[in-house]
C-alpha cells in the first residue's frame, strides 16, 4: 500500500506517474531506509517539511543508494499534488531545495509550455546547491545550472526526462514570447556607456 500511487491519480504521459522513475531506481527507493522511515504516510503538506530540510540534491550515490531528493520526487509522483502546490514550491525563494524539487517534479509531469513558463525565470536564481555525486561526495553547482540541465538534458538526477517541444517551435506557434537574456540588458548598458 505504501508504494502505490493515489487512487484518483491521473496518468502522466500515458502512464502511472511513478513509472517516470525507472523500475530499478524505484525498487532501490522502496528499499531505502529514508523511504521507509521518512516517506511513509506523507501527504502533500507534510512533504514540504521534508523538502525544506533537504541539504543536497542528486540521483544515486555510493552503492547506488537513492538520495533523499529522489525519494521525495517519487513520493510527489505518488501523491500527485495539484499544480498550484508545485508552482508554490517553485516560487518559494526562501528554501532553495524545495524550489529545486518543485522544478524537477514539474519537468517530469508538466507540459512543454508550463515547463518553459515556470522554469525559465529560475535561470536568474544564482544560489549555490550541493549536488550529491555518484561516489558519495558533493559538488557545488548553481540553481541556474540545474535549471539549464532540466531544460536541455535528457537525463538529470539519474532520471530520464520526458521529451519536451523545443522552445523555438513554441515561439513560432506564438505560444511563447521570444526569450530575453539578462546579458542583452548588460550589453545595452555597455553600449550606452560607450557614447
Amino acid at each position: 500500500m505504501a508504494n502505490r500511487t493515489v487512487s484518483d491519480a491521473i496518468a502522466i504521459h500515458g502512464t502511472n506517474p511513478q513509472y517516470l522513475i525507472e523500475k530499478i531506481i524505484r525498487t532501490r527507493i522502496y528499499e531505502s531506509l529514508y523511504w521507509k522511515e521518512s516517506c511513509f504516510g506523507l501527504t502533500a503538506e507534510t512533504l514540504i517539511d521534508r523538502a525544506v530540510s533537504l541539504t543536497s540534491f542528486g540521483g544515486q550515490y555510493g552503492n547506488q543508494k537513492p538520495t533523499e531528493f529522489l525519494c521525495l520526487t517519487l513520493k510527489l509522483l505518488q501523491l500527485q499534488p495539484s499544480k498550484e502546490i508545485i508552482i508554490e514550491f517553485i516560487r518559494n525563494e526562501e528554501y532553495k531545495y524545495l524550489r529545486a524539487l518543485g522544478a524537477f517534479y514539474l519537468r517530469l509531469v508538466g507540459t512543454s509550455l508550463e515547463i518553459y513558463q515556470y522554469l525559465e525565470p529560475l535561470l536568474y536564481d544564482y544560489r549555490k546547491l550541493r549536488k550529491r555525486t555518484i561516489d558519495g561526495g558533493f559538488t557545488i553547482i548553481h540553481m541556474d545550472e540545474f535549471i539549464d540541465e532540466l531544460l536541455r538534458e535528457d537525463r538529470v538526477c539519474d532520471t530520464i526526462l520526458p521529451r519536451i517541444i523545443k522552445r523555438y517551435v513554441l515561439e513560432e506557434n506564438d505560444e511563447l514570447q521570444p526569450r530575453e537574456s539578462a546579458l542583452e540588458d548588460l550589453l545595452e548598458e555597455e553600449d550606452d556607456d560607450d557614447y
